[in-house]
């Protein structure tokens, strides 16, 4: 037997940790070499700065920081999240990374001596009811969008491809039916293929009958979008127009071309 066939899998618990790892030390690299003029660079995400997209991400984690649900419905203590916010308008981008740091620091405290009872938990989540263990796999999510929210605008390289990438798909990829459904609005009887080409690669598929609901295949959907994985998930979050990831090649389609075009002007979806 070889050495690679005796390795235990990754539990669900384990790939959580070890995505949000990655992702907490991807993030902490970036905000490593940022000058004070980078921290006030206007992000991909609306509204907020690199500084404050970083407030953010330290706030939840700070606000998460020591709790865990007593039941479905006991919900976060979300009044420290405002606090830090508030706390960080203050702070200079090397003093937010610092408690970053420390912040992140204590969850990965936390999330060491939990097993899988505790990811197990009923939990509020930002999708509604779940568990400690699908509220994590979301707060992944959050870490890998507004990282490229602060590298892209600075020109920074990003890692788009392995385990963490696909994670933050999968959240996507959860809802692709609601997209198809109620943002696209394709018509009942229609369905739709989108290609992803890399550096994540797959195929989503969602058919419309009476709902519209995500299938593991189609042997031939009436429209289908072939699109690169970053560009995906840009869209999904509502990061970039789609009309020019349409104009620039990014995002093609063949079949019904009314239903293509619609599907490309329509992928974002709100968790």
């Amino acid at each position: 037997m070889s050495a690679a066939s005796t390795v235990a899998p990754m539990s669900s618990r384990d790939r959580i940790v070890a995505n949000l790892e990655a992702c907490w030390q991807s993030l902490d690299a970036v905000c490593t070499d940022l000058g004070p003029d980078e921290w006030r660079t206007p992000s991909l995400c609306p509204a907020w700065t690199v500084h404050g997209v970083v407030s953010h991400l330290t706030a939840v984690e700070h606000g998460l920081a020591g709790w865990l649900p007593e039941s479905e419905d006991d919900p976060p203590p979300f009044g420290k999240v405002g606090e830090f916010m508030t706390e960080a308008e203050s702070l200079s981008g090397a003093e937010l990374h610092e408690r970053l740091r420390a912040v992140l620091a204590v969850r990965r405290t936390e999330l060491a001596a939990m097993g899988d009872h505790e990811f197990d938990l009923p939990s509020m989540t930002p999708v509604g009811q779940a568990t400690y263990g699908r509220f994590m796999t979301i707060r992944e999510f959050d870490f890998w969008v507004h990282e490229r929210d602060i590298r892209l605008p600075l020109g920074r390289p990003t890692d788009d491809g392995g385990a963490p990438a696909e994670m933050a798909l999968d959240e996507v990829h959860l809802s692709f039916g609601y997209i198809v459904g109620k943002r696209v609005g394709m018509p009942d009887g229609t369905s739709i293929a989108v290609h992803l080409t890399g550096p994540v690669e797959r195929d989503l598929f969602a058919v419309v009958e009476g709902r519209a609901s995500v299938v593991d295949h189609l042997p031939d959907p009436d429209v289908e979008l072939t699109i690169d994985s970053l560009t995906f998930m840009l869209l999904a979050c509502g990061r970039i127009d789609p009309q020019t990831a349409i104009d620039d090649g990014r995002v093609t389609w063949t079949g019904n071309p009314e239903l293509g075009d619609k599907a490309a002007r329509n992928l974002r979806f709100t968790m």
